[in-house]
């Protein structure tokens, strides 16, 4: 992430980030071979499923799942500089259940060998901020800061049964800073999620 942050302050999309991540870990890791968009065969699999990234090495596999969640901001950014205008995302809620459910896909895709990344930079607040309302339907997939993801988590306390998500494992919050751009909602940290496989979660 250090290497990255450096190289690429900013991404235009998430297929940026994602190309953006796979050739930094190509100049760092060699040996790694990485795989884009690779469809996946998890036993309760319901249609094609696919992985934004699978990294391969000697003995182990590792699943990242990436997610670019943006405000508006123009700007210029990088060692050559580069104009960007981001677009605001849909609401703030849809990205907490998008990024949780890529941790409940990584702890059951793959095979004992493989672990999983699920992985978010963003540059709204709002997302690592503690909630001025707590009886929101997005309670239970709240992100901010200390928070700790665990068990099932239901949306709308589980008026939403589609929206249900159950972790096998549990997972305290920690953001991290990635770059401070000048403007207003200039300021972009990431989350990063580590997994286990659960092949036979309920």
């Amino acid at each position: 992430m250090a290497r990255l942050q450096q190289d690429r302050p900013v991404f235009h999309s998430e297929r940026d980030l994602q190309h953006s991540f796979a050739r930094v870990l190509w100049e760092l890791a060699p040996e790694i071979e990485s795989r884009l968009e690779v469809r996946q065969n998890a036993p309760d699999a319901v249609g094609a499923e696919y992985l934004d990234l699978l990294c391969i090495g000697p003995t182990t596999r590792t699943a990242i799942e990436f997610k670019y969640f943006t405000t508006q901001w123009t700007g210029t950014a990088g060692h050559s500089p580069e104009e960007y205008a981001l677009k605001s995302h849909a609401a703030t809620d849809l990205a907490r259940l998008g990024f949780v459910s890529d941790i409940a896909r990584l702890e059951r895709f793959g095979n004992p060998n493989q672990n999983g990344l699920a992985l978010l930079i963003t540059n709204e607040a709002g997302l690592w901020t503690s909630p001025k309302q707590s009886n929101t339907r997005d309670r239970d997939f709240r992100l901010h800061e200390g928070r700790t993801l665990t068990g099932q988590l239901l949306w709308g306390g589980g008026d939403y049964p589609d929206n249900t998500r159950a972790l096998c494992d549990t997972y305290p919050l920690y953001w991290q800073p990635y770059s401070l751009q000048d403007g207003p909602r200039g300021e972009f940290r990431y989350l990063a999620v580590f997994t286990n496989h659960h092949p036979n979660r309920s």
